[in-house]
């Protein structure tokens, strides 16, 4: 019966990557098959705690998170839990050896969702750190399969992409975090006045992350190259599009990539993939 419901915890965190991001569930069905089930695990957990501070303003958003991380280290620690999500995710801690630190800066950075409105470069740091580079952490854990002497090698290309991504999220919901959660992720930045060059300044540090992460991808095993490749492409035409337009249409409207558009790219990539241009 432990299997039956290992399955069915499994599924859960497939369901919620693949109902909150098209992007990543197409990126997870181009890595090897193997690596599916963990990084569905490591998504749905992020998720669900993302969700937990975003989402629901109708609930003691504080308790709420509690439980969460209560839940996370019980799971972890009695290698399984009623919660399908942290069931499926304690797992992947196990099976890939994933540090408790990576998961505490975590669930630390969702804390500061509660409370923190407008950062300064030094909790934007921190904040950038717990919520996108360990999660790119805990992937390449997965991805590398316990190599650790490769995963010190490749640790720094992991949280650039992952802080690129982010920071991308960050310019793209720009209204939406002000607007309806209230929040500023840019340091110091004034949003009554978004300007073309804070604009500019803030595309030019993601575009240096963007530039180390490649440099990481082309050194993945066959087995996770393509997948990350492709979440890179999907990002970087993403932050192409919202690069092309004013300061004052990203403060207008949310930038999206229609999924039409999201396949030709995956046709694209794999074209490049089979090449061997990776």
């Amino acid at each position: 019966m432990k299997l039956l419901f290992d399955r069915i915890s499994q599924a859960s965190s497939k369901i919620v990557t693949t109902t909150y991001s098209t992007s990543f569930s197409l990126g997870i069905r181009c890595l090897h098959k193997k690596f599916h089930t963990p990084i569905y695990g490591i998504y749905g957990f992020v998720r669900l705690a993302d969700e937990i501070v975003d989402s629901f303003h109708e609930y003691d958003k504080e308790t709420l998170l509690q439980d969460f991380k209560e839940g996370t280290y019980k799971a972890i620690d009695q290698k399984i839990s009623l919660n399908p999500i942290l069931n499926s995710f304690q797992h992947v801690v196990r099976d890939y050896q994933i540090e408790n630190e990576l998961i505490e800066r975590f669930l630390a950075s969702m804390e500061m969702d509660l409370n923190d409105k407008q950062h300064s470069s030094g909790s934007y740091d921190e904040y950038i750190l717990g919520s996108a580079e360990v999660v790119g952490l805990m992937c390449l854990r997965v991805f590398l399969e316990n190599d650790e002497q490769r995963y010190q090698h490749l640790k720094p290309f992991a949280m650039k992409l992952g802080a690129a991504f982010q920071k991308i999220n960050f310019l793209r919901d720009l209204k939406n975090d002000y607007e309806v959660l209230g929040r500023v992720y840019f340091p110091e930045l004034d949003l009554s006045v978004f300007s073309e060059q804070s604009k500019a300044a803030i595309e030019a540090d993601i575009e240096l992350d963007f530039n180390a992460a490649l440099v990481g991808i082309k050194q993945l095993p066959c087995s996770s190259r393509f997948g990350v490749y492709v979440a890179y492409v999907y990002y970087r035409t993403l932050f192409n599009k919202i690069k092309s337009v004013s300061s004052a249409k990203i403060m207008g409207e949310r930038i999206r990539i229609p999924n039409t558009q999201k396949i030709s790219l995956l046709a694209g990539s794999y074209f490049k993939y089979r090449l061997g241009w990776l």
